[in-house]
């Protein structure tokens, strides 16, 4: 059985430094942001589902999703959040499934940033939070997203906290900054779970 490692962070951790880095070493990555695109594309079922509950204006002239539109609506009204969830996220989960039993690298590792929330982590033998201030999770997601700051602060809100996370990893990466340091703490946790795939 293929050994899986569940890797978070809130926005602006370094969660896609941190996965990344394990991609150079060969270690193949299901990132659940991206499946959670590909599952609400034109022509699948999960977006003529949303588009069935929401109505029209959900699609962009293309028949596309329209991802802001709805974005906006979800963080207005919790009940719109809850209706979505429950359309995309068992298509999600049994994506994200298939791609980790296909894996052929040592360990398997399933990036996501609410793998608490949407309790993704049941898959996982073991998880790895990539943390780091709210401070500097600010700072970067402003200068890499170029969101305001009143935006980043709403959707680490509608995060699960740091504490709790905390509480939750089995592995606790503190991402200060230097990315030396955190591929330095990486290397060491990168060889842990070589060994610990080895046993699986």
């Amino acid at each position: 059985m293929t050994f899986i490692l569940g890797l978070t962070g809130g926005i602006g951790s370094g969660k896609s430094a941190a996965s990344q880095w394990f991609e150079n070493q060969g270690i193949q990555v299901v990132d659940a942001d991206i499946v959670a695109r590909e599952v609400v594309e034109k022509g699948q079922p999960a977006l003529t589902q949303i588009r069935n509950t929401f109505g029209d204006w959900v699609l962009l002239e293309n028949g596309e999703l329209n991802r802001s539109a709805l974005r906006e609506q979800i963080f207005k009204d919790p009940s719109a959040r809850k209706q979505l969830e429950d359309i995309t996220h068992p298509t999600i989960r049994t994506s994200i499934v298939a791609q980790l039993n296909a894996s052929t690298s040592p360990y398997v590792i399933l990036v996501s940033p609410l793998l608490f929330e949407t309790n993704q982590h049941e898959l996982t033998n073991r998880t790895l939070l990539i943390d780091a201030s709210e401070e500097l999770q600010i700072h970067r997601a402003s200068k890499r997203d170029g969101q305001n700051i009143e935006q980043i602060q709403k959707i680490i809100l509608a995060q699960m906290s740091r504490s709790k996370k905390q509480a939750l990893a089995n592995d606790t990466l503190l991402n200060d900054g230097h990315l030396d340091h955190l591929y330095e703490q990486l290397k060491a946790l990168h060889l842990k779970y070589l060994a610990q795939s080895e046993l699986s």
